[in-house]
């Protein structure tokens, strides 16, 4: 859980959340409208603009539990051209993809260029961190994340029982928080891709 009394930590986790958040969203997206879907872009979700992306109990939980989740972009099904099911996968895997992405990308950085930089060092384990739980909670098989759509492009149908069961997804994600049941499942992946990255950063700061 965040300290909210640690500002030099808000400091360091506000700029990875907003990357976080916003390249997550953006590519499910730009996904989407590749695939022959214009919904997003019509709505204004094809950008990395922040405040198209934010929803505020995600942005909340995100600092106060460590997990979070912006507003879902709009993707009509109908219009995805070819295999739908395949479709409607690769854009729901857009999102947790460009997590990952960053997140090795943001160690690979930090161990050539932004080791001995204080600030810019904090800045980057937070994008390594808040990359990873973003990645790994929207894989939950939960509606509305990701896995969930992930889990429907693989099974054969159109799985309208999905998008019926998505009204009660928030629902859901809650009692699971409440539980503990999503920090215990989360730590079992989250810990292990942290320290790869960990691993990444010393390896890359021997080569330069």
């Amino acid at each position: 859980m965040l300290d909210f009394f640690d500002p030099t930590r808000i400091l360091y986790m506000i700029p990875a959340v907003v990357i976080g958040l916003s390249f997550h969203e953006f590519a499910h997206a730009a996904m989407a409208y590749k695939l022959g879907d214009r919904t997003a872009c019509h709505q204004g979700r094809l950008t990395i603009n922040p405040a198209a992306h934010i929803d505020i109990l995600g942005l909340i939980m995100l600092f106060a539990a460590g997990f979070g989740w912006a507003k879902p972009v709009p993707v009509n099904y109908y219009n995805l051209t070819g295999n739908k099911s395949r479709g409607m996968l690769l854009v729901s895997l857009a999102g947790p993809a460009t997590n990952f992405i960053i997140a090795v990308i943001a160690a690979i950085l930090l161990g050539a260029f932004l080791w001995e930089v204080p600030y810019l060092k904090g800045i980057t384990f937070e994008i390594i961190r808040i990359n990873i739980i973003l990645a790994v909670f929207n894989l939950l098989p939960v509606p509305p994340l990701d896995g969930s759509k992930i889990l429907a492009g693989l099974i054969p149908g159109t799985q309208e029982w999905l998008y019926k069961f998505e009204q009660y997804g928030t629902i859901i994600l809650l009692l699971l928080l409440v539980t503990g049941i999503i920090g215990k499942i989360l730590g079992i992946f989250i810990s292990p891709l942290i320290q790869f990255l960990i691993w990444l950063v010393y390896q890359t700061r021997e080569l330069f």
